[in-house]
């Protein structure tokens, strides 16, 4: 007998009852066995690289556990740590020294033109880290990943991209591991001509590729977005996905606080603190809740108030060397003596809600949350940064301080929590609510930009994405085990409104209803291959 005839069926490197066990339960017994979330991580990275079809597998089934560990709160310390555990290549680095090749060096990607979506950063402000520089790849990595659990977007159709501008940052510079060019950031001049330069090569190269700009600097991020928003497919998620995914959850906080208070919605008076980017990206979204009962502009605006997180407190006109991008919150109605305390600002503005997006941690005070319930009977309180070791308020002591009344969202993941023999269940104004249903609707209706009216509508669908159960609990958002279904919900909203507006190039959607659209939504939907079941 020949030994041919002999050969087992499977390769002998293999173990014999491979095929008997779960290999997806072997793979979480592997990843829970880790100490540190950053060593799962690195494991989850591996995994990956190994068999992208088995990790897609166990993140879709492990959500709840796995996407805190992709990304938020843990891929800040993936961020900072990653040219020390750098393993092999991920995504795509453009850098300043590619000027003039930059279609070259995105050609070398292998999805060519059926590139779909990419996330783009230039590490200059991540999360609220800083300048990370070459380090912050994980985050467009990590943004990506949930793009395909979140929405179903072919895994093969991504782009991750660091644009590696340098960084002011000297650790990285004097780090011998450093990945990145060892040069400080360039200035605007030379950066707006690298930046056009990349656009257009990205619509040239990828010419179906949607654009979401990630992590920008304060002043880039407003910058490149007005600059790109109506020539090219881009959006940017600190900014427009930010804002679009506390509107939701504030939409669904105001009818609990003003119903608890007997008072109108348009009665809300929202405090920021913070005015970054993603401070003010928010609060010109949330103009909408009040344009939307009715308002005008200037009587919205007047409901809005940003304090900045330095010494000079609440913003007011009169303040010289105001940055563009805080002047339209900027108030005129007060002309007395600089307000920097932010006890004294909500005495004086007597907010509804109050927002942070400062990433300073623990600035609600015991005092500061404590005023907010002196003076509602369910105060909104969205401490909104990233990650947890940022945030402004922790779960636990807002609900304490409150005596259980405050209605709560956070940036970054809490826990349930028992207090007076009651479980409260936090909200989190988590961005995976929002982007990867308006990139899907984005990409399915061939949208040629990314319009106000997209990124509204896809705020208003998470809104009223809600079952009953969860407004029994008085959620103001929908619990993100569901996060498959209510992107759909909201990449139809997103096709409807690009059809409104014109942009879609997408005709055979037009004559659809809404209940065959959104299952021919969640059709297009990306599933892994399923392992098959163990032999017995």
């Amino acid at each position: 007998m020949s030994l041919a005839s002999t050969s087992p069926a499977v390769s002998p490197r293999i173990p014999p009852y491979f095929f008997s066990t779960d290999h997806r339960q072997r793979c979480l017994v592997q990843l829970r066995s880790k100490t540190t979330p950053l060593e799962k991580y690195i494991y989850l990275n591996g995994l990956k690289e190994r068999d992208s079809n088995l990790f897609y597998e166990v993140l879709l089934a492990n959500m709840l556990e796995i996407i805190p560990i992709l990304y938020t709160p843990t891929v800040g310390d993936a961020c900072s740590n990653y040219s020390h555990i750098w393993r092999r290549p991920e995504g795509l680095y453009v850098s300043i020294e590619n000027k003039g090749y930059i279609r070259d060096i995105l050609r070398t990607w292998h999805t060519g033109s059926a590139a779909r979506i990419s996330v783009v950063t230039d590490g200059s402000r991540i999360l609220g880290l800083g300048d990370l520089g070459a380090n912050g790849l994980p985050i467009s990595i990590g943004k990506l990943d949930l793009y395909i659990a979140g929405a179903g977007i072919k895994p093969s159709t991504t782009v991750p991209i660091c644009l590696d501008l340098g960084t002011n940052t000297q650790k990285f510079l004097d780090d011998p591991l450093y990945l990145g060019v060892r040069r400080k950031r360039p200035d605007t001049e030379e950066m707006d001509a690298f930046m056009q330069e990349f656009i257009d090569a990205m619509k040239e190269v990828f010419p179906e590729l949607l654009v979401q700009f990630e992590d920008f600097s304060t002043d880039n991020a407003f910058r490149y977005l007005d600059v790109f928003r109506s020539k090219y497919r881009v959006f940017n998620d600190d900014i427009q996905g930010t804002g679009a995914v506390v509107l939701s959850g504030f939409i669904n906080a105001a009818k609990l606080s003003s119903q608890a208070a007997g008072t109108r919605l348009e009665d809300q008076r929202i405090l920021f603190f913070g005015a970054g980017s993603a401070g003010i990206g928010v609060a010109k979204q949330l103009m909408s809740f009040f344009t939307l009962l009715g308002l005008t502009e200037e009587e919205a605006k007047k409901r809005i108030y940003a304090n900045t997180v330095d010494s000079k407190g609440l913003i007011t006109a009169d303040r010289k060397g105001l940055q563009e991008h805080k002047i339209y919150f900027a108030r005129t109605d007060y002309n007395g003596p600089p307000l920097t305390n932010l006890v004294d600002i909500v005495n004086y503005v007597k907010p509804t809600a109050l927002l942070g997006l400062s990433t300073i941690r623990n600035a609600f005070s015991e005092e500061v949350v404590r005023l907010m319930a002196s003076l509602n009977e369910r105060p909104i309180i969205f401490p909104l940064s990233n990650p947890v070791s940022l945030c402004e308020v922790d779960y636990a002591d807002a609900v304490e301080w409150t005596n259980g009344s405050v209605v709560f969202a956070s940036g970054s993941p809490y826990k349930l929590i028992e207090f007076e023999g009651k479980t409260y269940e936090p909200g989190q104004g988590n961005n995976m609510y929002i982007f990867p249903g308006l990139g899907l609707g984005t990409i399915l209706s061939k949208a040629r930009h990314v319009t106000d009216s997209m990124v509204e509508q896809a705020s208003i669908a998470l809104s009223a994405s809600l079952t009953q159960e969860e407004k029994d609990d008085d959620l103001v958002y929908p619990r993100l085990i569901r996060i498959r279904d209510i992107s759909a919900q909201i990449a139809l909203a997103v096709v409807r409104a690009s059809q409104k507006d014109g942009v879609d190039e997408n005709a055979l959607f037009r004559n659809m209803s809404d209940d065959v659209l959104l299952e021919a939504i969640k059709s297009k939907q990306w599933q892994p291959i399923a392992q098959p079941p163990p032999r017995l």
